[in-house]
């Protein structure tokens, strides 16, 4: 009983995986078990079903009650760099070598992973551990997942805010869904000064420069 109790659990998610604008956020974060209970009294959930205060306010809770937490930033030049130069690469892979990469820091006995690939066992066998995994999609209803979802989601929203702060530019969440996001990338798509903000491997940006080489095209 003792060994159990002393178990050290980590849970990864990330913010940011969809977005035209910004970096993905990686998170890993671990607790004792024996402190498990605490993360469940503050009702931690995933971070998608609550609002930005809380958010914010359960961040605050959450750094104080897990044992440690890492991050892993991926800026939109690598994601490019991964997806557009390495024709066997993806998405998925990329975060399961950076998945890998703080979980070890953490060296956890357990470790519960958010699925972001359809297959959880090919996702699972991706992934660079000695401790015990539990993948599967949906893994927020275990705390210290949901936990490391809230601090991934937190970190990126400052992160956005920072940016748009810097460039006096709202710019929105950079979701393609998002109002202003779409205004910014009719407006500002092939503007060096935004460059580093923009995926250039996601379909948003790719349309708009297949559709700006066919209209110069057509303009001889």
């Amino acid at each position: 009983t003792k060994l159990l109790l002393f178990m050290i659990i980590a849970g990864v998610d990330e913010a940011g995986k969809g977005p035209v604008l910004g970096s993905l956020v990686i998170c890993a974060a671990s607790i004792d078990k024996k402190d498990l209970l605490k993360l469940e009294h503050i009702n931690v959930k995933d971070s998608k079903l609550l609002k930005k205060e809380e958010r914010e306010a359960l961040y605050e809770d959450i750094i104080k009650i897990v044992k440690d937490y890492k991050l892993s930033i991926i800026d939109p030049e690598e994601i490019d760099d991964n997806i557009l130069r390495n024709p066997n690469s993806n998405l998925n892979k990329l975060e399961a070598v950076k998945t890998s990469e703080i979980l070890k820091q953490l060296n956890p006995d357990k470790a519960y992973v958010d699925c972001p690939d359809i297959n959880t066992e090919r996702h699972k066998a991706r992934l660079n551990l000695d401790c015990e995994l539990v993948v599967e999609h949906k893994a927020e209803k275990y705390a210290i997942v949901a936990a490391a979802s809230i601090i991934a989601k937190v970190i990126r929203d400052r992160k956005m805010a920072e940016l748009r702060n810097i460039h006096k530019m709202d710019f929105g969440s950079g979701y393609c869904s998002d109002p202003k996001t779409k205004v910014f990338m009719d407006e500002h798509w092939n503007n060096k000064l935004y460059s580093h903000l923009i995926r250039k491997s996601w379909s948003t940006f790719q349309r708009k420069k297949v559709a700006s080489e066919q209209k110069s095209l057509g303009s001889f």
